[in-house]
């Protein structure tokens, strides 16, 4: 995922989620990695996985783990257990999208990563009405004509805090009606009225 395209990202969960109003720009994108859960106070923690209890097809995915998976969280076994079978549920072409992912997963910094992991819980933490709100403006900016896309990405780029917030505001207001989130217009654009 490019720059350009984690930073419209950020400008779709802004708009949608009130969750990240007051966050800087952000990049929301499950992180291939398993981050390490934390129960909730009062949760169950989770329960071991038996490296016996995976299916063969699990143990293959999961081979360079087996020697060190008794030693792994019960959090990280369910995570990558979990993982294991989705990725034997995916298709080829899916498949070399994830290795794509991961490997510019791995490619960021680690405190970008541990930013990516913090934002993805906050979505993940936000009601289901919330997070399709964010898919749903997703899928609409995604649809722009690519010019759009990159005239609004520089604009969010080159906004003070408070441009994005009034941003994020117009966005909402114009989501209420319908309409595709954008940001509001500012006096130094020439205007192309006749």
């Amino acid at each position: 995922m490019s720059n350009t395209t984690r930073a419209c990202v950020a400008l779709l969960l802004l708009a949608a989620a009130p969750a990240f109003a007051q966050q800087a720009p952000a990049v929301a994108q499950q992180a291939p990695a398993v981050a390490q859960q934390v129960p909730a106070a009062g949760a169950t923690p989770p329960a071991p996985v038996a490296w016996s209890s995976l299916a063969p097809e699990q143990q293959k995915v999961l081979s360079r783990f087996a020697a060190q998976w008794d030693s792994l969280p019960p959090a990280r076994q369910q995570a990558l257990a979990h993982g294991s079978d989705r990725w034997l549920g995916m298709s080829a072409e899916q498949r070399d999208k994830a290795r794509e992912r991961f490997s510019h997963w791995q490619s960021l910094p680690p405190e970008q990563r541990h930013a990516l992991r913090s934002r993805w819980q906050r979505f993940q933490e936000l009601p289901p009405n919330e997070q399709a709100r964010v898919r749903e403006n997703f899928h609409k900016f995604q649809q722009l004509p690519p010019a759009q896309r990159q005239m609004l990405r520089e604009q969010w780029h080159k906004a003070s805090p408070a441009e994005r917030q009034q941003m994020i505001e117009h966005a909402r207001e114009r989501g209420e009606k319908g309409q595709m989130p954008r940001p509001p217009p500012q006096a130094s654009r020439p205007s192309h009225r006749n």
